[in-house]
């Protein structure tokens, strides 16, 4: 009896980390979606499109880390352990979808660049960076117990990145006025995000 307790804590740590994190990134999704409308920036966009593959992430391991605590049964011999496999395949594609859209976007303002509020967009991605770093640390405790917190852990650690990208194109956009910096930060974390699915 009271090793099971002992392991439902860190399940439950665990679950509610993965709760909070999924709350944080998913609502600040929205804001950057609206704040890459409003600035113009598909940087920003994108961002916010990578940062949709870490909302995934962070359901499904919070589904996963629900379903493999099932045991089992006479039909699944080996429990629901095989879920997370599943997931992990749905994840892939989706990184895929994403990273060929923010690709193929990139191209077009290539081709015909728009104005872009380079401020806001600082501002914007500051708040994302913010986002992440408050996300990793809630997701780090358990990170080393969870393949599915490690997993979401790591898809909020490369969007972090991105987050520092987009500032550092704000940055330059704003001192030099080339707008074209905008779409190839954009390319830069489609770059990122396509190898990844192959890792998945």
């Amino acid at each position: 009896m009271p090793s099971g307790h002992t392991h439902s804590l860190p399940e439950t740590r665990n679950e509610r980390s993965l709760l909070l994190a999924l709350a944080l990134t998913g609502s600040f999704l929205i804001a950057e979606v609206i704040g890459g409308i409003v600035t113009g920036s598909l940087a920003l966009i994108s961002d916010a499109a990578h940062m949709f593959t870490d909302v995934a992430a962070l359901a499904i391991a919070l589904a996963a880390n629900r379903v493999g605590r099932r045991p089992p049964d006479s039909r699944r011999t080996f429990g629901y352990q095989r879920f997370e496999i599943l997931a992990a395949a749905f994840n892939a594609v989706l990184l895929f979808l994403v990273a060929i859209y923010i690709l193929y976007e990139a191209y077009q303002r290539l081709k015909s660049p728009s104005e872009i509020q380079s401020l806001r967009m600082l501002v914007i991605a500051t708040i994302g960076l913010a986002i992440n770093l408050i996300s990793m640390r809630l997701l780090a405790a358990g990170r080393d117990t969870s393949l599915n917190v490690k997993g979401a852990y790591l898809e909020v650690w490369s969007d972090l990145l991105g987050s520092v990208g987009v500032i550092a194109g704000a940055l330059v956009i704003a001192v030099t006025d080339w707008l074209w910096v905008d779409s190839v930060i954009a390319v830069a974390i489609g770059l990122w995000v396509l190898p990844r699915t192959w890792a998945c």
